[in-house]
């Protein structure tokens, strides 16, 4: 990869995720008069930014994988299904939230003492994500086993705690944004995305334990998936 290519793409890593949360919150909320709204995308681009910039220059192969297209010809049938389900979940929401925070307001929107808790869980979650993306070179988005980088089981870092690092990270962010974003409701609904997670650790670990020599090994060293002495 050229430095210009390679450059093209970490500037890309910072403006989708801006764009893919952005874009559907202010078009569904039709308004631009949302302060708690450009916060929070101040907070995913400085997030973003740090993630591209502090992780992937010096992991051009890894970059390269996270760019490729969700569907693949190594990946298993059961994740063909989940990650479009994921993405469409976690899309869906997105959309949700400014539904229910100009118009519907199932539950009531969130005061400042609820919202606050949620930035914060957002932003952890987003630095466990950062951490186990720092840790793992093999951090695929999709389920595969990557046997031509000779891919191995990572143990270091946020993978001595539990074995879905990334995952795990993924819930208080997903839980934070609508808390932050004023919606009660959404707060549930990221049940939805959640529990698409978690159908994708049983098909990740049922490919991983059949397909990367020591990964049973792993689970019996590591014994929790998601949160530790729950699951």
């Amino acid at each position: 990869m050229t430095r210009s290519g390679l450059l093209l793409r970490l500037v890309g890593g910072v403006v989708y995720p801006v764009a893919i949360i952005g874009g559907p919150l202010f078009l569904s909320a039709w308004t631009l008069h949302w302060w708690r709204a450009w916060v929070f995308l101040g907070v995913v681009f400085f997030a973003s930014a740090a993630t591209m910039f502090g992780i992937f220059p010096g992991r051009p192969d890894l970059l390269e994988e996270r760019y490729k297209a969700p569907l693949q010809k190594k990946q298993p049938l059961a994740d063909k299904v989940l990650t479009p389900l994921l993405v469409l979940s976690f899309v869906g929401l997105v959309v949700f939230i400014p539904l229910d925070v100009f118009r519907l307001r199932l539950l009531g929107t969130t005061g400042l003492g609820v919202a606050a808790p949620g930035l914060f869980l957002f932003s952890a979650g987003w630095t466990v994500v950062a951490l186990g993306l720092r840790e793992n070179a093999f951090a695929a988005p999709i389920v595969k086993h990557q046997e031509e980088r000779g891919q191995f089981v990572v143990r270091t870092g946020p993978y001595r705690v539990v074995r879905h690092p990334m995952y795990a990270g993924a819930i208080p962010l997903t839980i934070g944004m609508p808390l932050w974003l004023g919606s009660s409701a959404g707060a549930l609904l990221a049940a939805l995305p959640i529990g698409t997670l978690v159908l994708r650790i049983l098909a990740e670990e049922r490919l991983l334990r059949d397909t990367l020599p020591g990964y049973d090994e792993y689970v019996g060293e590591v014994r929790w998936r998601l949160v530790p002495r729950i699951w």
